[in-house]
C-alpha cells in the first residue's frame, strides 16, 4: 500500500506514554500511513512541546497532530510548527493564550478522579493504583487497565501550573472527542473547548476518559477523517 501524504504524529497525555496508543497505531499504519508516537517527559509544558517539536521535525512533510488529554495542551504549542496543518483533539485539554490546566479546571467543580491524585516527594503526580481502573479508565478491561496502572508515567504538578502561548488551534483546522463519562476532565469543559476552538467536526462517546483504548474503532475513524482532509 502506497504511503499516504499526511504524516500523523500521536502525543499522550498525564499518566501514560506512547504505547496508550497501541490500539490505534496498528490500524492507521495498516492503513499507509506514516505513524509516530511520541514519549514526552511530562517535566513541563514547554519541555512537553519541544519533544514533540522534535518528532515533527524529523517528518518530511505535513504532519497531523493528535493529543489525548494533557496532550492536547502540548499539540495546541506545538502545532504551531510550519509542518502542522492539522490538529485533533481526543477527550483533551485545549488551553487558550494564557490558560493554565489549573485555571481550566477551576470554571467548574472538581472531577471525581481527581480525588485519586497525588503528589510524591519530588513534585510527581501520580493516580493511586487501586483507583486508576474508575478514575482513568472504567470502561476499559481489566486487564488493559491493570498495565495502564502499573506502568503509569507521572506528570509534574508544574505543568498544571504552566501558561499556555498562542494555540495553533486558533489558525489550524480542529477535530475534537469528548468523552461523555470522563472522571478526569468534566465532558462540559471538553465541549466549552470543542466550540471555542471551532471544530469542524465534534463527536461524543460514551467513554470514560481513556477513549483512544477503550473505543480505538471511533477514534480511529475521526483521526482518519481528518487525516484525509490533507490528501
Amino acid at each position: 500500500m502506497a504511503v499516504k501524504d499526511v504524516n500523523i504524529v500521536l502525543v499522550h497525555g498525564a499518566w501514560g506514554d506512547g504505547s496508550h496508543w497501541q490500539h490505534i497505531i496498528p490500524a492507521l499504519h495498516k492503513e499507509g500511513y506514516k505513524v509516530r508516537s511520541v514519549q514526552n517527559p511530562l517535566t513541563s509544558l514547554e519541555d512537553d512541546i519541544q519533544k514533540t517539536k522534535d518528532l515533527i521535525d524529523a517528518q518530511e512533510g505535513k504532519v497531523l497532530l493528535v493529543g489525548h488529554s494533557y496532550g492536547g495542551s502540548v499539540i495546541s504549542g506545538a502545532g504551531n510548527h510550519d509542518k502542522v496543518v492539522g490538529l485533533v483533539y481526543i477527550a483533551a485539554f485545549a488551553p487558550d493564550k494564557g490558560e493554565s490546566l489549573g485555571s481550566i479546571f477551576a470554571r467548574r467543580e472538581q472531577p471525581s478522579g481527581g480525588a485519586s491524585i497525588y503528589p510524591d516527594s519530588k513534585g510527581f503526580l501520580w493516580i493511586k493504583y487501586d483507583e486508576y481502573h474508575k478514575s482513568f479508565c472504567q470502561d476499559l478491561n481489566e486487564e488493559d487497565s491493570l498495565v495502564m496502572s502499573l506502568a503509569q508515567k507521572p506528570i509534574h504538578g508544574k505543568c498544571f501550573g504552566d501558561e499556555a502561548g498562542e494555540p495553533a488551534w486558533k489558525n489550524k483546522p480542529t477535530w475534537y472527542q469528548i468523552s461523555n463519562h470522563d472522571n478526569m476532565i468534566p465532558p462540559a469543559t471538553q465541549q466549552e473547548m470543542a466550540e471555542r476552538m471551532n471544530a469542524k467536526k465534534i463527536i461524543h462517546l460514551e467513554s470514560g476518559h481513556a477513549s483512544l483504548a477503550s473505543r480505538p474503532q471511533e477514534v480511529l475513524r475521526l483521526i482518519i477523517e481528518a487525516a484525509k482532509t490533507f490528501g
